[in-house]
């Protein structure tokens, strides 16, 4: 007559983390028998994934490359090629830097290249920046020369012409577009 539902399983407790590590909690696992409850996935962080770092309290001497993402806190004496590079308050680089996307709260003393450059205002970078998108917030220091690139647009397909009698001339290539940017940023220069 009467139908006794099952109260759900007890769930075995998750071990807790120390504060302030980055172990992620254990995923719920399912219980047989017992009642399943939808859960709206949690977002996951996409700015820590993947991301290695590099703590303030390490120096490295040497070149660092590869195709992830960094994060320098500490201190590199060498080149860095990386997919993606943020350089923390902490961080320093003695070197050239060339990424993607590139974040600078740092010191960087060397040449930058990136798509997309960043130099927020606890930023101190000495040397030329190579780059398709660059941002400077008020405070950051920069000293060097600014070469801004730009995506080539595919070149437009030309008709055949009929008339083989024709004088072939030379035409020289546009002068705006094709042609990087130069903006020397050293002071004292006109």
């Amino acid at each position: 007559m009467f139908n006794k539902t099952k109260s759900p399983a007890p769930q075995p407790q998750q071990p807790r983390a120390a504060s302030g590590s980055a172990i992620p909690p254990l995923p719920d696992l399912p219980v047989p028998g017992a009642a399943t409850v939808a859960r709206a996935p949690s977002p996951a962080p996409t700015s820590t994934r993947g991301l290695s770092t590099l703590s303030s309290d390490l120096q490295f001497d040497g070149n660092v490359s590869g195709g992830g993402d960094l994060q320098i806190d500490g201190a590199i004496k060498g080149d860095v090629r990386v997919g993606r590079l943020i350089v923390g308050e902490t961080g320093a680089v003695e070197g050239n830097v060339s990424a993607d996307y590139v974040e600078v709260r740092g010191r960087i003393v060397g040449a930058v290249s990136g798509k997309q450059v960043k130099l927020i205002a606890t930023a101190y970078v000495d040397g030329d920046i190579t780059a398709e998108q660059l941002s400077i917030d008020i405070g950051a220091y920069f000293q060097g020369r600014v070469l801004q690139g730009r995506r080539e647009a595919p070149p437009a397909a030309r008709p055949a012409t009929a008339q083989p009698s024709a004088p072939a001339t030379a035409v020289a290539p546009p002068h705006g577009d094709d042609r990087p940017q130069i903006i020397d940023m050293k002071p004292g220069a006109a």
